[in-house]
């Protein structure tokens, strides 16, 4: 079997590091994410708090993303990534600290998320662009596909262990194991032979997040894409802040019926990470990141027509499916498209869409499921994704026939 055909990029040493040091550090993350959730459902009962907490965690990489894109093109990106792992020790330390003595707050859950939030603005577009000089130019695409698949594998890992140890000794637990699972990345970094970097110009921060947006606008395929990315993260991925009420009031499944219900999300996820990765590149991406999308929205408006616990499991399998399809092929082509000098600021504007834009995304659901119903709000926001994956088809489909 060839090297450039199978997991590529597991040949790279310096990859193989840091996706097992991935690996456990998502995993423990997926369990603090559940753990959190049901933690805030336990005190308010309320899908308004869920969706307020969801938008804490993502406002900062809304307002500071790009500023960490910038970074990422300035500064060694193994350097930023050590030190943001090392921050993210402390905000799920503290929170154990304060849910095991019972002192916890949901004022203090939203600071601690802000915390997270801010770490993260900085350590996703240099996470995002350190692939790249990890592995060669032709291993990207698998390298993103395993990224991805170690990050839904974690998602698979995180939120079934999770539930067991909430149902059978303490939510503390999930926090403290979450703090203890960013040691091996450290570790992974620091034993890590830090590839080529790209010399930013030397231009000022506002200039140099400019030249990423210049690139943006004129690059048609990679501005609908970008475009959809943020359709999806204001209408569509925040169905996952709605699990918890589904899981208690719609499905009667209680919080070991969220974990299987995230953890069905994930396997979807990681299965279609895995296809992509073991296929090492997708030629036919003209068709395959739109079907992908429209599969997404599909199995989102199917979930709000279903109250049985099985059906909607299968269903969120394949919306995890669909929207990791859509999310690692339309990563991989974006970085295959993005001149290396570029690389750190255009992923901050992927970051921006896909996490930034989901504080807006995670208020609007919470506040529209608090005053509208939870399954009528799911329906007019999968509407809005279904119709915006149809016209992206069209428009992708002719901007990529021109552009080859």
């Amino acid at each position: 079997m060839e090297k450039t055909q199978r997991f590529s990029a597991l040949y790279t040493r310096d990859f193989r590091l840091f996706w097992f040091g991935q690996i456990i550090s998502l995993s423990g993350t997926w369990m603090h994410s559940v753990a959190q959730s049901w933690l805030v459902y336990s005190m308010t009962k309320s899908p308004l708090y869920l969706g307020l907490i969801a938008s804490l965690s993502s406002l900062p990489i809304l307002l500071f993303t790009l500023i960490g894109g910038s970074v990422a093109d300035r500064y060694p990106k193994r350097r930023i990534l050590i030190i943001t792992q090392v921050l993210s020790i402390i905000p799920a330390f503290i929170l154990g600290v304060l849910t095991y003595s019972n002192l916890v707050t949901i004022w203090q859950v939203g600071v601690i998320a802000v915390f997270f939030g801010t770490v993260n603005a900085f350590d996703i577009p240099a996470r995002q662009s350190f692939l790249a000089e990890v592995v060669v130019r032709g291993d990207i695409t698998n390298a993103i596909a395993l990224n991805s698949a170690a990050f839904n594998g974690a998602r698979i890992i995180g939120p079934l262990v999770a539930g067991f140890i909430i149902a059978n000794f303490s939510m503390p637990a999930c926090f403290f194991l979450n703090a203890i699972s960013f040691v091996p990345v450290v570790f992974a970094l620091a034993k890590i032979k830090a590839g080529r970097t790209a010399k930013s110009s030397g231009k000022g921060f506002i200039e140099g997040i400019g030249e990423g947006w210049k690139f943006v606008v004129r690059d048609k395929p990679v501005l609908y894409i970008m475009s959809l990315i943020a359709i999806f993260s204001l209408f569509g991925i925040p169905y996952i802040t709605l699990l918890p009420v589904l899981a208690d009031q719609i499905l009667n499944a209680g919080v070991k019926g969220l974990s299987f219900l995230i953890s069905s999300a994930g396997l979807g996820s990681f299965m279609a990470a895995m296809i992509i990765a073991f296929k090492g590149e997708i030629r036919s991406k003209r068709m395959y990141i739109p079907v992908s999308a429209v599969m997404f929205s599909v199995a989102i408006m199917a979930i709000s027509l279903s109250d049985n616990f099985y059906i909607a499991m299968f269903l969120i399998f394949f919306a995890g499916w669909g929207i990791v399809s859509f999310l690692a092929v339309s990563n991989s082509f974006i970085q295959q498209a993005v001149p290396d000098a570029l690389r750190g600021r255009v992923m901050s504007l992927y970051t921006l869409v896909f996490l930034g834009f989901a504080p807006l995304g995670n208020s609007a659901i919470g506040f529209s499921a608090h005053y509208f119903g939870t399954l009528q709000s799911l329906r007019v926001f999968a509407a809005i994704c279904i119709f915006s994956s149809i016209i992206f088809l069209v428009l992708f489909g002719k901007s990529y026939k021109e552009r080859t």
